[in-house]
């Protein structure tokens, strides 16, 4: 199969912390350009892992991962930084500047982009995640859902083919929350890969169409998320709980499992 099909692909990546450690095991899967994907998987089961080996902040042990059809092992940090953008779970571990807006443009200053092109990326992704009016301020002075809303513009700002959000939503209301899944759309109209690592399984069967679940390191679930959600087994088995309205749709024994609220209401 021709790697260079998908923006990412990984053939059987093992990554050990040491010889009795092994975080993930002999994990293949393909992303496509455009395609949005959700990550999911217990605490400890290897999903920021595993994502840390598509911006070269890891390497594996064994296998393989490309990256726009290269070998992730023959690039540096900085040329991956051009391919993948990385948002960390929290928000204090990525920011680094002193002014909101200096901290949008941070990332693609670094990537060398045009001046004109780093205004309007920065312009739009403060727009993106309502930032405009706090963007002269000391982004350590805002609360935390604010700080966060921060980091994803900045990682959106980067503008790059493959984009790894690690727990997004956490913390963010509902307007919050809206704004990150706008900026989704735009993502996935620009083409962008999105790999989105989360515990929120609401938001992942109303927003996400395809999951990949981990278990203890080893890829146990890859496909639609409806066929995710109906599996009672493979649920428990990963230690997560389906989300509210799957729950109302299983109880109600609705004919077509729902994933939103609007399905739910229509499956009657």
């Amino acid at each position: 199969m021709n790697r260079k099909a998908f923006q990412v692909r990984t053939e059987n990546l093992t990554f050990r912390y040491s010889e009795h450690i092994i975080a993930i095991k002999n994990i293949s899967f393909d992303l496509s350009t455009g395609e949005r994907v959700a990550l999911v998987g217990h605490n400890g089961s290897g999903k920021s892992t595993l994502a840390k080996h598509f911006n070269g902040l890891l390497q594996p042990s064994a296998g393989k991962t490309w990256i726009q059809g290269i070998d992730s092992s023959c690039q540096s940090v900085s040329q991956l930084a051009k391919k993948t953008a990385l948002l960390f779970q929290n928000p204090d571990d990525q920011i680094c500047k002193q002014v909101v807006r200096d901290e949008v443009a941070f990332g693609p200053n670094n990537l060398g982009y045009p001046r004109q092109k780093i205004d309007l990326l920065v312009n739009k992704a403060l727009s993106d995640f309502d930032l405009l009016p706090l963007q002269k301020m000391n982004p350590h002075d805002l609360g935390f859902s604010e700080r966060k809303r921060v980091a994803l513009a900045s990682i959106v700002a980067m503008d790059t083919p493959v984009i790894v959000f690690d727990e997004p939503t956490a913390g963010f209301d509902s307007r919050e929350t809206k704004l990150f899944v706008n900026a989704l759309e735009d993502l996935k109209d620009g083409k962008k890969t999105v790999l989105i690592i989360t515990h929120d399984m609401d938001f992942v069967a109303e927003n996400i169409t395809r999951i990949l679940c981990l278990q203890e390191g080893e890829k146990v679930f890859d496909g639609n998320t409806r066929d995710f959600f109906s599996n009672t087994e493979m649920l428990a088995h990963c230690r997560l709980l389906p989300p509210q309205v799957v729950q109302l749709s299983t109880h109600f024994q609705q004919k077509r499992l729902a994933m939103t609220p609007e399905d739910f209401v229509g499956g009657f």
